[in-house]
């Protein structure tokens, strides 16, 4: 197996799947790769913006996980397409491959709840490098007979994954009625739910890696304030926002969507552990308390 792009959701899927696979990781850094092999995971060092770089992964594995963000910039993840140009050398393809892709690809749905089967609309430069990706992965399969699914994930939390720092630092939201839903995953149920997509998920599938938590983003930093016993966010109108936030943060806060959850607990068969972002919250609370 090779995860590409392998981080902290990728260590984590990785201590699932070793007893199962040798897990290769490929890494930007040495550092990282020291991380990998601490960890039991055969670290490759290399760049994906540099096409050279990727020899070494031709033929290696018979799985990709490609979590792996496209680049900062353009039109098209440049990254995904010298990945599968690498993946395809040799003439050795993997059997299947995993896509983590993101929720962002279906822009501002004005708060509906959303399926799998809803056009994407993507409103950002990422959301349309995303959906590139999405379109390159899907022509490897139909070319090269793989298996591929598709995760559309959203914002993943986990106890060091929290919006602590933006909170001390007074960071606004928006008010009640001008706020957008958003929507969540604990990077350890994203974990699980990459490693049921990997043994259980359809060729061609898209599945929807979210919780059931269904908040506003004020809701989620109020949550998160209390429980560090710090101030609540202030609250200002999105007229303000437009004025006073820089463009990254106003396009989390144009775009409100809930997203169904129903295939993957279907089909991939998924339970998740944390449910909601408040029962994590609660359990965490409880844990440092104790």
């Amino acid at each position: 197996m090779l995860i590409v792009g392998c981080g902290d959701v990728g260590l984590r899927t990785a201590q699932r799947l070793l007893p199962h696979y040798r897990v290769f990781g490929l890494v930007r850094s040495s550092v990282n790769a020291a991380q990998l092999r601490a960890a039991g995971i055969i670290p490759i060092v290399a760049d994906l913006s540099q096409r050279h770089s990727l020899t070494r992964i031709a033929a290696i594995a018979d799985v990709v996980l490609h979590f792996a963000p496209p680049p900062s910039h353009g039109a098209i993840d440049t990254h995904t397409r010298n990945l599968l140009a690498a993946l395809a050398r040799r003439g050795a393809c993997p059997q299947r491959l995993v896509y983590i892709s993101t929720s962002g690809v279906y822009g501002d749905c004005a708060g509906a709840w959303v399926a799998e089967t809803r056009p994407v609309h993507p409103s950002t430069a990422r959301a349309i490098r995303r959906v590139d990706a999405e379109l390159r992965v899907r022509r490897y399969a139909r070319s090269s007979g793989a298996s591929v699914s598709i995760l559309r994930v959203p914002g993943i939390y986990a106890a060091e994954r929290l919006p602590r720092t933006r909170i001390e630092r007074g960071t606004p939201v928006l008010r009640a009625e001008d706020d957008v839903y958003t929507n969540h995953i604990h990077a350890d149920d994203l974990a699980r739910i990459v490693e049921s997509a990997l043994f259980r998920g359809g060729n061609g599938r898209v599945y929807h890696a979210s919780d059931e938590s269904a908040l506003k983003m004020g809701e989620y930093f109020g949550l998160v304030a209390r429980l560090f016993d710090l101030p609540a966010p202030p609250e200002i109108s999105r007229a303000q926002a437009q004025l006073s936030l820089p463009a990254n943060s106003l396009s989390f806060m144009s775009e409100s969507r809930r997203l169904l959850n129903t295939r993957m607990k279907r089909e991939l068969r998924v339970r998740l552990r944390y449910p909601t972002v408040d029962g994590f919250l609660a359990e965490f609370c409880a844990g440092a308390s104790s």
